[in-house]
């Protein structure tokens, strides 16, 4: 088990890296954005890999009853608000700051905990959240590529994240695994997304995508709903063969990593004043990477 940690943790951070830079070249450089279509995509494609996986019994999902699926709902619900906002989000913002403002989730789960919960917050995690919250709020008024509407789904996607984390942790210890769970979010992605795709237009719109019959944009795509999957499959193993705070160092790298290539890759102006605002994000998330390599 020792010699699998490496393997998976690199894996992870590949999978990490490739999915968010697949995505942000659909999305931006191809500018495919119908966000019910290509989530709804990544969701089918994710959910019949997962199914196959289960077939063939390389993972193991377990029949769960009607009261463990009612109850898993609301979560269902806003992991389709997750992909669908932080879809909308990708594509106007750059990488370094969408994850910046995807990482401030911890900021509304601190608070939960803090004033819910009434659990004690070590002082590193309170900083944490501090510098994550100034970073976030200082980048809109830093970023020169500001994005009104980039920024709005930004926030609607990390209110999601954080609301979803606390829902999945307050269902602990859960009668639904971590790939239970997975396999109802990509079953209610697709049904909902599908059904939204008509009503918000993008089932008629995508007709008129400029790139729809050349390869690369197929080839795009697939890619993106596999890389989804593998990231998701080695997301599980890494957090079933190690503490949570080796898994935060590992997502923390993994994020560097990807905020760092983009910043190549795509367009991206980068300020003093952004770069600040970034390197801020980046050390409150390395606090709360400290915080929860001490707690664990």
């Amino acid at each position: 088990m020792v010699a699998q940690r490496p393997l998976v943790s690199l894996t992870f951070c590949a999978c990490y890296l490739a999915s968010y830079l697949t995505n942000k070249y659909v999305l931006s450089v191809l500018k495919f954005t119908y966000p019910t279509l290509f989530q709804g995509w990544q969701a089918l494609v994710g959910g019949l890999l997962l199914h196959v996986s289960w077939r063939r019994g390389w993972v193991e999902i377990h029949s769960s009853s009607r009261s463990d699926l009612l109850t898993w709902l609301p979560a269902s619900m806003l992991c389709v608000g997750v992909i669908y906002a932080g879809s909308r989000a990708l594509s106007r913002l750059a990488v370094p700051v969408f994850l910046v403002v995807h990482s401030t989730a911890e900021v509304i789960i601190c608070g939960y905990q803090k004033c819910f919960r009434k659990e004690k917050i070590s002082s590193a995690k309170i900083c944490s959240a501090l510098f994550l919250l100034a970073a976030a709020g200082c980048l809109p008024f830093n970023d020169p590529q500001f994005d009104p509407e980039g920024y709005f789904w930004a926030v609607i996607h990390l209110f999601c994240v954080g609301a979803y984390k606390i829902l999945r942790k307050a269902q602990s210890p859960a009668a639904l695994s971590d790939i239970d769970q997975q396999y109802l979010n990509y079953i209610f992605s697709v049904a909902l997304l599908a059904l939204a795709s008509h009503p918000t237009g993008d089932l008629f719109s995508v007709l008129d995508f400029p790139f729809l019959y050349f390869y690369r944009f197929y080839g795009s795509c697939c890619a993106s709903g596999v890389l989804g999957f593998l990231l998701m499959l080695s997301t599980v193993k890494l957090q079933s063969l190690m503490a949570p705070g080796q898994c935060a160092a590992w997502t923390f790298l993994a994020k560097v990593l990807t905020a760092g290539l983009s910043v190549l890759l795509f367009d991206v102006v980068l300020t003093s004043a952004t770069l600040g605002s970034l390197l801020l994000g980046g050390l409150g998330e390395a606090l709360l990477v400290f915080s929860e390599r001490r707690s664990s």
